[in-house]
């Protein structure tokens, strides 16, 4: 976990170009816009992405990553988007460390995937973060996707200016997908290349749920991702929304 997204953060947005980060954006501030959040973490935030989107929207958020490659992109696009004052810390999603409480701890696009010892740790960090009845929400690609769709196969895609490959092996003993990851990013004349390895855990809703519950949340729900309907045994990404007890 502490080498993913090194190497990797220079193309990253380029890669992730078909995301729809605005209506994942619009999402999420609909859960918080209900739980009356003002204040939010964002952990595992990447390139900032997501965090730059809900500081427009008016929330007072900081944006969190282990990764200070993909930190330093953050910085420069909240720069570069007139938010010279939108923080951003690298810190273990872990091990929160905050000055005062907040109202909501979010983490989008497998941050908790990729806690391959259990999501206790983060959960309980989450809930120390939190004002009481705050929330915590965030989302994983789930045991379906991991195992039947990345599982086993290789992925590549081109771009203008990169390209990548990305080989996948699923171990069913240990619910977990490994991941071999081969870029190509364009300078000058030439193509530089890299290789990172990332490493995520399949959960079962039960699995997150029991988690959740053990570590003092209550009024855990549970959507099939960019819906408010519930997950179907097909679903690729479910989204949580937890409160502190």
């Amino acid at each position: 976990m502490n080498e993913a997204y090194s190497a990797f953060a220079a193309g990253y947005d380029r890669m992730m170009g078909d995301v729809d980060y605005d209506g994942w954006a619009d999402y999420i501030d609909g859960f918080l816009k209900e739980a009356g959040a003002k204040t939010v973490l964002e952990c595992a935030c990447g390139t900032g992405s997501l965090t730059v989107r809900l500081a427009r929207r008016g929330y007072q958020i900081t944006g969190s990553d282990l990764s200070e490659d993909m930190l330093m992109v953050a910085r420069q696009k909240a720069l570069d988007g007139g938010l010279r004052m939108l923080p951003f810390v690298c810190q273990d999603m872990r091990q929160i460390a905050l000055h005062k409480p907040v109202d909501a701890v979010v983490s989008a696009c497998d941050g908790v995937n990729y806690l391959l010892d259990g999501g206790e740790a983060f959960f309980r960090a989450a809930h120390g973060a939190l004002k009481p009845g705050g929330r915590l929400l965030f989302d994983i690609s789930s045991a379906y996707k991991l195992s039947s769709i990345l599982g086993n196969n290789t992925f590549a895609a081109t771009g203008a200016d990169w390209a990548y490959i990305w080989e996948n092996q699923y171990h069913s003993r240990l619910n977990q997908l490994d991941m071999v990851l081969t870029g190509f990013l364009k300078q000058g004349r030439t193509y530089a290349r890299f290789e990172e390895h990332h490493s995520q855990r399949a959960y079962t809703e039960a699995e997150v749920r029991a988690s959740l519950q053990s570590c003092g949340f209550g009024d855990v729900r549970v959507y099939e991702a960019f819906t408010r309907d519930e997950p179907s045994p097909t679903a690729e990404r479910l989204q949580f929304i937890a409160r502190k007890e």
